[in-house]
């Protein structure tokens, strides 16, 4: 059940349908992200998954928007995603439409996603679904300079509900999996290619 992360790195973004998303660490999230910790909470809402997540990364935010953006680093970032696609690109860069197919695993087929990517450069990226197989997708990153901006911090806030009928704590755990899997791939990426020369 690993197709939801591809709403996070596919992570792409947009106009919510719900309202907007703004979550903010508590001060006890953020003193265990600024010790490397990553945080991650899975939750019901309504008919969708809650998600809230976040890591520190050494590297600048300009970099970690540039992995984020990137449709060819995508597969690397999404755990059981098997190709990212550009359907549609704004000339002026403010926003993408990309497709996002997951490899079929155990009784879960492969899910197609569709949906939009709106950047506001350089720190946010919302998206929201225009099609495919979710139900419900939308999400937010929010990329927060710290130390002079030489570190980010990078959160994430988002909703998603399942094309079928999975049982509640099993999307959870596969979220948790998926998006744990993407963030600590995130924050390697980001780091390996902030410290070449």
């Amino acid at each position: 059940m690993k197709w939801p992360v591809v709403l996070l790195l596919g992570f792409g973004v947009f106009g919510l349908t719900h309202q907007a998303l703004a979550w903010v660490p508590t001060a006890v999230e953020s003193r265990l992200l600024s010790r490397g910790q990553m945080i991650l909470d899975v939750k019901p809402d309504g008919a969708s998954g809650l998600i809230r997540a976040g890591i520190d990364i050494d590297a600048p935010a300009s970099v970690v928007w540039q992995i984020l953006v990137d449709c060819d680093l995508a597969p690397r970032l999404v755990p059981n995603l098997s190709t990212c696609r550009i359907l549609e690109r704004d000339p002026f860069g403010r926003f993408d439409v990309r497709e996002h197919k997951s490899k079929s695993l155990f009784f879960m087929p492969s899910i197609r996603n569709v949906f939009r990517s709106d950047y506001n450069p350089p720190d946010r990226i919302r998206i929201r679904r225009v099609g495919g197989d979710m139900k419900v997708l939308e999400g937010e990153w929010s990329l927060v300079g710290l130390d002079n901006g030489s570190r980010t911090r990078a959160l994430y806030e988002g909703r998603a509900t399942a094309p079928f009928s999975v049982p509640g704590p099993i999307v959870r755990l596969v979220l948790r999996e998926q998006i744990g899997g993407g963030l600590i791939a995130l924050r390697h990426e980001a780091q390996t290619v902030s410290t070449r020369p």
